[in-house]
């Protein structure tokens, strides 16, 4: 069961205004190339990123930094949900990604990870243990017609500030 704090967070960053603040002042890219959280549920996150004038490639798709940054904050979002005022505090940190594409990505591709438990059980092993502690999220995207167009694997490191609040 989600905790009050993390939905209080799932309620602040799907209001599309709120949104649109929190990108433009932590990650100015993604908003400037429109990323947007379509759903945000306690096991589930999708991401949408759409084919346009400052996403595009010379190949008339979305360039694939554009599509690594909606499936980088597909798992982004729950780990920051589960994090959010959490105690103590816990640091998250990239460190590895794999990626597959398989279609050309045009038109809005949205970005979902089904990881929420995997990454909660990741940070409360940070939280209790005080040691860092990784999970590797995976972000599918796909076009409108459902067809998957890639696939990352992301994976993220947890670890728990202790002695700091």
């Amino acid at each position: 069961m989600i905790n009050a704090t993390a939905a209080d967070f799932r309620q602040q960053i799907t209001n599309p205004l709120k949104l649109k603040l929190f990108l433009f002042k932590n990650l100015p890219m993604a908003y400037l190339a429109g990323v947007r959280i379509k759903s945000l549920s306690e096991q589930r996150a999708q991401v949408t990123i759409a084919y346009r004038y400052l996403t595009k490639n010379p190949f008339r798709s979305i360039y694939f930094a554009c599509l690594s940054m909606a499936a980088e904050m597909a798992s982004g979002v729950l780990s920051m949900m589960y994090l959010h005022k959490s105690q103590p505090s816990v640091s998250m940190l990239i460190v590895g990604m794999e990626a597959d594409f398989s279609k050309k990505a045009v038109g809005t591709i949205t970005f979902t990870c089904n990881d929420g438990e995997a990454i909660a059980a990741a940070i409360r092993v940070a939280q209790r243990t005080g040691q860092s502690s990784t999970v590797q999220a995976v972000s599918v995207g796909r076009d409108t017609k459902g067809e998957e167009v890639a696939r990352f694997k992301i994976t993220w490191s947890y670890k728990a500030r202790l002695g700091r609040t």
